[in-house]
């Protein structure tokens, strides 16, 4: 378990009180919940904080039921016990109050009096974990309540559906919180892995003279999943996979594999780099597009009979700019597929000559990849071309490996949902994605949206439909390994 000494060096958050919308959904049930009383075991919780759990009438609890309920869910998807006395003091620090958009009153008396009860100067922290139809108006009551002075407030995706509705959304956060006070949540920027990314290129003189068109011939980023959408058909309906992971995290991946190096890693220069590659991203071509549908997706709960949603989707992209023209981005993510996996795959240029026989261990491609799994607890395995033992100057492939779960990861680990919530109570905005970077990936997206290719059905277990090789062609898909 981790101890207050494992992070004794990190920074401490000001006193917080910190509002939890959507409390007892599933989010807040397997990820914040467990998330803060696992900040609060390592030793990274501010030294005085409350936690307001919050629902709207008809779904409200008491207090008492509340803290049940929050150790139920640190029991079961925590990796920390709920006992001893950090859980005592976790566990006071909870309540529950209404806060209903029609009669708002019950929220700021729960943020005084918790205020009152930390003393002194307090921020105010609000986490909107819930449906997309319930920002607007959560946002416009925090702002007609005054609840928005001294506060941050973290906002989960989908950050709108379309371009339109992403500036409505917006306009709506910004007409009552600045800019400066909004975290837009990618949880696959709080993980090592993708974080490691920045290390590995820029601390690693070995690597950032390759990154580039010269001697990259193809990137990946591949995140199938063998789940289905379990029960999820209504929302599925209005999302669907391009929607639900290629606009809101795997588009923001690539913005972190194909950037420049920032002047800094705060906020305003990182986050600057990370826009310039949105930016130069070149609209979607709907030819360059697979979609895909798991067989028997009809016959779910809440959705249509004749549903063209995609649960599936292979996107070719490619990115303007001096560093990467020519170089394609291949994204892939599914329901109901052979793996689950995180995985990005850098394919470097096979040498221009090649000297060494064949043999029946060498691939037909000997590019060398760099391979970073990005599932927790994460990976980086370089893979290159060695001499087979023996007499003859035969080759064979080989692989360097650095795995976090053998290195200091036991002690040091946040999930990424812990990671992204502490930096925000620091106020550290660099992992969290700009207003003008979703609308402008909206415009990216706009084309496909507007004329999508007919779904095509695949068999579950599958990688998808037979088509996917069409998208990659001459290169290959790296999964399956």
């Amino acid at each position: 378990m981790s101890t207050p000494s494992a992070h004794s060096a990190y920074e401490i958050p000001d006193n917080h009180v910190i509002v939890l919308f959507g409390s007892t959904g599933d989010l807040a049930k397997r990820k914040i919940i467990p998330g803060l009383f696992h900040l609060a075991s390592a030793g990274l919780m501010p030294k005085k904080y409350r936690i307001i759990a919050s629902a709207p009438r008809g779904h409200e609890l008491s207090t008492e039921d509340f803290r049940a309920y929050a150790r139920a869910s640190v029991e079961q998807f925590g990796s920390n016990r709920p006992e001893g006395k950090l859980w005592d003091q976790f566990y006071a620090s909870l309540s529950f109050a209404m806060a209903d958009t029609d009669d708002p009153e019950g929220l700021p008396k729960a943020v005084q009096d918790a205020e009152a009860a930390i003393g002194g100067k307090v921020r105010r922290l609000y986490h909107l974990a819930v449906p997309p139809n319930a920002v607007l108006p959560l946002v416009e009551m925090l702002g007609t309540c005054g609840l928005n002075e001294n506060a941050r407030i973290i906002c989960e995706k989908p950050f709108g559906t379309d371009l339109a509705s992403a500036k409505t959304l917006n306009a709506a956060i910004i007409a009552n919180f600045n800019e400066t006070q909004v975290y837009r949540i990618d949880h696959f920027l709080g993980k090592e892995s993708i974080d490691n990314i920045l290390a590995l290129r820029f601390a690693n003189r070995m690597f950032e003279p390759l990154w580039n068109r010269d001697h990259v011939c193809f990137v990946q980023i591949d995140v199938p999943e063998t789940l289905s959408i379990e029960n999820r058909g209504a929302f599925y309906e209005e999302t669907g996979a391009f929607r639900d992971m290629v606009v809101s995290h795997l588009f923001q991946v690539l913005g972190f594999i194909a950037m420049e190096q920032p002047i800094s890693l705060a906020a305003t220069p990182l986050r600057d780099e990370v826009h310039k590659v949105f930016e130069t991203l070149r609209p979607i071509d709907p030819k360059h597009v697979i979609r895909g549908q798991y067989e028997g997706y009809r016959k779910e709960k809440g959705v249509a009979p004749d549903s063209q949603t995609e649960t599936f989707v292979a996107v070719r992209c490619e990115i303007e700019n001096t560093r990467w023209k020519g170089v394609p981005f291949y994204l892939r993510t599914g329901k109901c597929l052979a793996q689950s996996r995180q995985v990005i795959t850098i394919g470097f240029d096979e040498t221009v000559m090649r000297l060494f026989p064949e043999s029946h261990h060498a691939p037909k491609w000997r590019g060398n990849k760099l391979v970073v799994d990005f599932a927790d607890p994460g990976s980086i395995h370089a893979h290159f071309m060695a001499k087979e033992p023996g007499p003859q100057m035969l080759l064979e492939p080989a692989e360097m490996t650095f795995h976090y779960k053998d290195s200091f990861q036991e002690a040091n680990n946040l999930e990424a949902y812990e990671h992204l919530i502490l930096e925000a109570m620091l106020g550290n905005r660099s992992l969290f994605t700009r207003s003008d970077g979703i609308e402008r990936l909206w415009q990216v997206a706009a084309p496909l949206l507007d004329n999508p290719p007919p779904v095509q059905t695949y068999a579950k277990g599958s990688w998808g439909p037979d088509s996917i090789t069409q998208i990659v062609a001459p290169n290959e898909w790296c999964l399956p390994e």
